[in-house]
């Protein structure tokens, strides 16, 4: 029996610079699996479904280069699945596209440590990432806290080279392993929305419509740099599901964007500004690599005293999308509706939930892990700490959004909010109608929008954040 080459599929669903892929067909015959473990289902809901949606699709695509021999899916944990593979086919390595996390590095050592008595070894391939952390140090060799040192040093660096793409025609295991089936699975069994709903509104999943957004987005680019911060326009590339969940790698990315703006100059400045934000993401990575502990603890240690609220009927509302504040309540009913929000409203709806509402910042970054189906769990640390004045290179604590101004100059015709509140000059859309048909028996939220932002209530959040920040001050400085 000539053993396989063990590919172990995480967040990596592609063909194109997969090297963990193509070194297993290297290896053998291609066995792919992917575990329904504890580290999947702690994930929010609507990440686990969109991360359903992509493994079926690379389950087809795969099946059309084997000849019919899909992923082979398998529920526990990878430390006692995978060795007992190892050791019924004879695979002598395991290969995995990394996910640098605290959470998956303990898996992977667990792992280890199973495969070591059977003399095999777990094998780790980049690709998540435009460049490895050890390449971008400071000057003084420590990783950046800035990201406009950050961005000027990987522009220098370059990013890496695309790996090789795994082959067009891939020979399967010829043994055949019993697993779940696909076309039953359940990754979301807890998802509080109608999933039928989610699906209607979901944008197409897989490696195919990722490579072929990013061609769209590239063709329309010179508007980017314009239209990126208005939610009422689509300038946006809407890549961020599929970085994601792997389904195109950012160097990738990178490799056909700055190809296209070399070739043609007029979408260079569109391209450009792009990119920067693709090297945000990256940022958010070095950075939890460096300090696994960003989604749960401040950046700044001293904002660990920051005299936050908890939970509260306040919170509740926020999460409902209840707040009365037209932009916040249209980018959370979007988010649950959809799994997305644009990343204008995202800083508006964080801003408001952590200044005027003055709520731990914690709070926020959970219901968006829960409910976003492009949930990153370094892009949503640093985004939330970075909203809340806590983390490295943040926006000043008494930088305080005002949601009505914000809404003015990036909805001046109120396109995106009479889209998603029904209510709101009169508007009733299906989307609007949609949030309504989502929500549990338990919540009472109005079917007719109501608003509620007076300059009284803006004013008085505002001053109640600078307040508590003054208060801050002096208390650390005492």
């Amino acid at each position: 029996m000539t053993a396989p080459g063990l590919f172990w599929l995480t967040r990596d669903f592609r063909f194109a610079d997969n090297p963990a892929l193509a070194a297993a067909c290297t290896d053998g015959p291609l066995l792919a699996v992917f575990c329904v473990d504890d580290l999947l289902m702690s994930q929010g809901a609507a990440s686990r479904w969109r991360l359903e949606q992509a493994l079926r699709a690379f389950d087809a695509a795969l099946r059309k280069r084997t000849g019919g021999r899909g992923v082979l899916v398998l529920r526990g944990e990878p430390d006692r699945i995978l060795p007992a593979l190892v050791q019924n086919t004879g695979a002598q390595r395991i290969q995995q596209s990394d996910w640098p996390t605290a959470g998956m590095r303990a898996v992977q050592d667990r792992l280890r440590a199973a495969l070591a008595p059977l003399g095999a070894g777990l094998e780790l391939h980049g690709g998540h990432l435009l460049a490895h952390p050890a390449m971008l140090r400071s000057g003084a060799g420590t990783p950046y806290r800035v990201y406009t040192p950050f961005a000027r040093a990987l522009r220098q660096h370059g990013a890496d080279r695309p790996g090789r793409d795994a082959p067009a025609r891939i020979t399967p295991c010829a043994d055949d392993h019993q697993g779940l089936a696909i076309e039953t699975l359940d990754l979301a069994p807890d998802m509080h929305r109608g999933r039928a709903l989610l699906a209607k509104f979901a944008l197409p999943a897989g490696a195919q419509q990722a490579e072929a957004r990013l061609d769209t987005f590239l063709d329309q680019a010179a508007v980017y740099p314009a239209g990126r911060d208005h939610p009422d326009l689509p300038a946006t590339s809407n890549l961020s599901e599929h970085l994601a969940l792997g389904e195109i790698s950012p160097r990738r990315i990178w490799a056909i964007a700055s190809l296209r703006a070399a070739a043609e100059p007029a979408l260079a400045p569109g391209i450009t500004k792009f990119l920067s934000e693709v090297i945000w993401r990256e940022f958010s990575w070095h950075l939890l690599i460096a300090n696994p502990d960003l989604p749960t603890q401040p950046w700044r240690q001293e904002w660990s005293e920051f005299p936050w609220q908890q939970r509260t009927s306040a919170l509740s509302r926020w999460e409902q999308a209840a707040t009365g504040i037209s932009l916040v309540d249209a980018g959370l009913r979007e988010m649950r509706v959809t799994g997305r929000m644009h990343n204008r409203v995202r800083m508006v709806v964080a801003s408001w939930l952590t200044k005027h509402m003055m709520t731990d910042w914690r709070l926020g970054l959970q219901h968006f892990a829960d409910s976003l189906t492009d949930w990153d769990p370094a892009a949503n640390a640093m985004n939330w700490q970075w909203v809340a004045g806590c983390g490295p290179d943040a926006s000043p604590y008494f930088r305080i959004f005002n949601p009505v101004k914000q809404a003015e100059e990036f909805d001046k015709k109120g396109i995106y909010r009479r889209k998603w509140l029904a209510g709101f000059d009169g508007s009733a859309g299906p989307e609007a109608i949609a949030y309504h048909d989502s929500l549990p028996t338990d919540w009472h939220v109005a079917r007719h929008w109501r608003e509620d932002a007076s300059d009284e209530r803006l004013r008085g959040g505002r001053e109640a954040a600078l307040d508590a920040y003054n208060w801050f001050r002096s208390e650390r400085a005492a």
